[in-house]
């Protein structure tokens, strides 16, 4: 960590003296290191630990039986997409996952999702050829 004292003011530089005084009171008061080492690794030992099972370590015994994989749920297969980018049809989207770029870019721009929906009616089959295709309301 380098400052620049020659930039600091007066005033910054007695801020920067106090806290650097009360850093260095913080540090003197605590033990070193080894002498706390030493203290926990004597309590665990004690209570018939090592500090390896309590803190991790490559020594640590296992404390319950390995887990296993988690098992994925039902995959559901393709899902026809909901939204489409008008600019460049065949850019569609399912609704799952991230929005695409192209649709995040439109509702930054303020447009809705809503105004990208693919319509929901199904599309007609098509009906072989000699056959007239009949809607229910026309039916006898």
């Amino acid at each position: 960590m380098s400052i620049d004292l020659n930039g600091l003011s007066a005033k910054e530089l007695d801020s920067l003296i106090n806290k650097a005084k009360s850093r260095m009171a913080a540090l003197s008061k605590r033990r070193p290191i080894a002498t706390v080492r030493s203290k926990l690794t004597a309590l665990a030992k004690a209570e018939g630990y090592t500090i390896a099972e309590l803190f991790g370590g490559a020594a640590s015994a296992p404390t319950a039986a390995p887990r296993k994989a988690a098992k994925r749920g039902k995959s559901t297969g393709k899902v026809a997409p909901k939204y489409r980018n008008p600019a460049n049809p065949k850019e569609t989207w399912t609704g799952r996952g991230m929005q695409p770029r192209w649709l995040a870019e439109q509702v930054r721009r303020g447009k809705s999702p809503t105004d990208f929906l693919i319509s929901a009616r199904p599309t007609p089959k098509p009906t072989e050829p000699g056959k007239r295709l009949v809607k229910a309301s026309q039916a006898v």
